[in-house]
């Protein structure tokens, strides 16, 4: 996927983007490549991948939740900034928070917000499963994502406690949804959630499959969750 056939492709669904955003794509894309030669950020750097892949694939939750409205967002995980940096590009309005346990990770995420110039930002260094019992973040988010993180029922412990009441989590997810929501049903209910939609879809060009899965905050999270840090990666709620 081509920059003409990115800007084309989220044109298609009614995102449009203006020179300035795609500029910062680019941007995106050459600080990522670089970075990547001194740290491991990504395995894809072939501008027709990382475009598809990363750009367009994180960009897709827009697809099935409007993204319009100023909110506070945040991403879990998020590595070089998958998801919501992509997002924050598309829609500047809202709010971005990433927490990841990679401290190298978050220098970059640093280093890229200044070169691309991103406002109401921020990078925090933490484990989610101490970062969800902070109550400076606890059930504060209108939306918390998550992309190839972990499965569903342990992403389910890492992310709904951050999400507050009425507020969403939106899981990226690529094969396997289906089997991994089914396996989650007892975490989602237990810590608040319900399933509002799951979105299937397939990537352009390549035609490979995506979900998107869309979980409403109904209930306050039990104080337990989430757990000490590793233990809903050993003993997820099933």
């Amino acid at each position: 996927m081509n920059n003409e056939q990115f800007a084309a492709s989220l044109r298609e669904k009614g995102i449009h983007l203006t020179n300035h955003q795609l500029d910062q794509f680019e941007q995106y894309y050459r600080t990522l490549v670089e970075w990547n030669e001194k740290m491991n950020l990504t395995a894809l750097t072939a501008k027709e991948d990382v475009y598809l892949k990363h750009f367009y694939d994180s960009i897709s939750a827009a697809f099935y939740f409007h993204f319009t409205k100023p909110f506070r967002l945040c991403d879990v995980g998020a590595g070089a900034g998958f998801p919501s940096i992509p997002l924050k590009i598309a829609f500047p309005d809202i709010e971005v928070t990433i927490v990841d346990s990679l401290n190298k990770r978050i220098s970059f995420l640093d280093h890229l917000a200044n070169v691309l110039g991103l406002e109401n930002v921020q990078f925090v260094h933490d484990r989610a499963e101490t970062f969800g019992v902070n109550p400076k973040y606890r059930e504060s988010f209108d939306v918390v994502t998550a992309r190839a993180v972990a499965r569903m029922s342990v992403l389910s412990e890492l992310c709904l406690p951050l999400v507050k009441v009425g507020g969403h989590f939106i899981a990226l997810k690529a094969v396997n949804a289906k089997e991994e929501l089914n396996a989650a049903k007892k975490a989602i209910t237990t810590l608040g959630g319900v399933l509002q939609s799951m979105s299937t879809f397939t990537l352009p060009i390549e035609e490979a499959e995506r979900n998107i899965l869309i979980i409403e905050k109904v209930r306050q999270t039990p104080k337990k969750y989430p757990r000490k840090p590793g233990t809903p990666g050993k003993t997820p709620i099933e």
